[in-house]
């Protein structure tokens, strides 16, 4: 019993030095918010700020993982070839104004195209796969064509975690192809050090203006998964949610 006592003493006193740790990378970058990452190997977690990290936000962005599969199992597109084409509307990134695929879209955050996704489908079918997968609080609010932007829907970066296991584990309902197909598209770094799959987002309502970068890292010893959320009002700023990211790895000796 006590030394049952002394390690859990010890956890908690490893984690309280960690939060502390991290406290110094957020205000070296002068930015609010959170970060878990978690080990698939030993479930070892890091974590800042854990009362934001359990607290329930706009997915933005990040819904694009989720969201992929589902327009792939409604069959709205077929792989990560099929061309998107553009309806010649001029919008916000010029990155935005051609012609897309599923990879493209994915990878430049592409919101008209998943708009045009989620047209193919309905609100019904969209909330089954929420309750299907246990994302977040399950809801999408009345907007079919942008409900993860401003709508009911919200996740914390606990459960972006979980969710992110769960793809990576291909424990999620849709078929391995599918599975695997997004998890390429995540693909941003690969190098002799590690492979980095992720996403990023930022929700822009006025009141509550947050940026994401959540995915995975693997590495030749393990797997990490991480959930960044940053209190972020200007565009200029974005950069952080990957730069701060890779710093906290880094301190960790991870990459």
């Amino acid at each position: 019993m006590k030394i049952f006592i002394f390690l859990l003493f010890l956890c908690n006193f490893i984690f309280a030095d960690n939060d502390l740790s991290l406290e110094k990378i957020f205000k070296k970058n002068k930015v609010k918010g959170t970060i878990v990452i978690q080990s698939l190997s030993s479930n070892k977690s890091y974590v800042f700020n854990p009362k934001r990290a359990n607290t329930r936000l706009l997915p933005a962005s990040t819904f694009k993982i989720p969201n992929s599969l589902i327009v792939l199992d409604n069959k709205v597109i077929k792989d990560e070839k099929e061309i998107i084409l553009w309806d010649r509307k001029k919008r916000f990134l010029d990155v935005w104004n051609k012609n897309q695929t599923l990879k493209t879209a994915f990878k430049y955050s592409c919101v008209w195209c998943y708009q045009y996704f989620a047209s193919k489908l309905s609100l019904d079918i969209y909330n089954d796969y929420l309750i299907k997968l246990k994302y977040g609080n399950m809801k999408t609010g009345n907007n079919l064509t942008s409900f993860w932007l401003s709508g009911d829907i919200k996740i914390s970066s606990y459960e972006q975690i979980e969710f992110l296991k769960k793809l990576y584990t291909e424990k999620l309902p849709f078929k391995s192809k599918h599975l695997k197909l997004v998890k390429k598209i995540m693909i941003e770094e690969k190098n002799n050090k590690y492979i980095l799959h992720a996403k990023t987002g930022w929700a822009t309502s006025p009141k509550n203006k947050h940026g994401w970068y959540v995915g995975y890292i693997e590495t030749s010893k393990d797997t990490w998964f991480f959930s960044t959320n940053l209190l972020i009002s200007d565009f200029k700023r974005l950069y952080l949610r990957k730069e701060l990211t890779l710093e906290v790895f880094k301190y960790y000796n991870i990459i």
